[in-house]
């Protein structure tokens, strides 16, 4: 007869290419290993906070959706099921979750996107360093950040999670909490109001590096 006051079994933790040590770092945290813990913070806070900066485009809120949400991670930890999607996956949608939440409260402003430049959405600086080049790249750029600029908080937070995280559509459906057709939809609405508020000469520039 089984223990009434055991805990449900659950899956066991399979390991990934990724992260092979993740099951063992996540028994050890269970038990209390502050080094474990210490771990998978290290590891998986620098790429929450970029995708928290993306959305909050400030960098104290940022930091501070991080800390609840690590705090919030590691008091769950017992709570992560890996047969309903990746460790990377469940983080991601406690940060966007508590992201949503930082805006809500604080009503903050869709403005300053050149900051979202600076962190693995914008397509990579050309090779070739020119100084014509880099006067085209740098106007490219201002004209992007403006683009972004115009885009409402659902549909950044959908190009933040398609090429600020190179997510699929299935992870970013699962993350967002939405069907994954919908998700589809928020980053082709994002392309489709990208190319309305860009010149046809800078729609052109971008898609040679960025394709939208």
């Amino acid at each position: 007869m089984s223990n009434p006051n055991e805990k449900h079994a659950r899956p066991p933790l399979t390991r990934s290419a990724n992260d092979p040590d993740l099951p063992d770092l996540i028994a050890r945290s269970l038990d209390g290993d502050q080094s474990a813990y210490a771990t998978l913070y290290n590891r998986h806070a620098p790429g929450l906070y970029r995708l928290a900066f993306s959305i909050l485009l400030v960098e104290q809120d940022a930091e501070d959706v991080i800390q609840e949400s690590m705090v919030y991670a590691f008091r769950n930890l017992d709570r992560y099921d890996p047969a309903r999607g990746a460790f990377r996956t469940w983080l991601y949608t406690i940060t966007v979750s508590r992201c949503r939440n930082a805006r809500r409260r604080k009503w903050l402003p869709t403005v300053a996107l050149t900051s979202l430049l600076n962190i693995g959405i914008e397509p990579s600086t050309p090779a070739d360093q020119s100084p014509e080049v880099r006067a085209a790249w740098s106007d490219l750029r201002v004209a992007l950040a403006e683009a972004l600029g115009t885009l409402s908080p659902r549909l950044r937070e959908a190009i933040a999670l398609r090429y600020g995280q190179g997510l699929t559509y299935r992870e970013m459906a699962e993350i967002i909490g939405c069907p994954q057709k919908t998700a589809e939809s928020r980053v082709r609405l994002a392309h489709e109001q990208l190319r309305r508020a860009m010149s046809a000469a800078d729609q052109a520039a971008l898609e040679e590096l960025w394709t939208i």
